[in-house]
């Protein structure tokens, strides 16, 4: 059983940059992928960005060259940052993590872009 907390989310002006980090609990936390997803206003849930228990990485097309996810294994944490940020990329955020079939999500976190 894996518990994600999600932190890092807030009103940001275009242009400007935001890192969202995701706490997780329980053990074995390095053999999970990870995953940022996001969801906007009226829209389906996305993926942003993906990292492996191996660093693979692989993004949207959307935030490719502007944000950057990474994790700390010894700190059970994956971090999402977000630079040159857009009003479209307003959505609320969550954590996945995901091993042998099996998603967990935390309750997401609010970014709001916007002047």
């Amino acid at each position: 059983q894996v518990q994600l907390v999600e932190s890092g989310g807030g009103l940001v002006q275009p242009g400007g940059s935001l890192r969202l980090s995701c706490a997780a609990s329980g053990k074995m936390f390095s053999i999970y992928t990870m995953a940022w997803y996001r969801q906007a206003p009226g829209k389906q849930r996305e993926l942003v960005a993906r990292i492996t228990s191996l660093g693979t990485t692989n993004y949207a097309d959307s935030v490719k060259g502007r944000f950057t996810i990474s994790r700390d294994n010894a700190e059970k944490t994956v971090y999402l940052q977000m630079n040159s940020l857009k009003d479209e990329d307003t959505a609320v955020y969550y954590c996945n993590a995901q091993w042998s079939g099996v998603d967990y999500w935390g309750e997401g976190t609010l970014v709001t872009v916007s002047s």
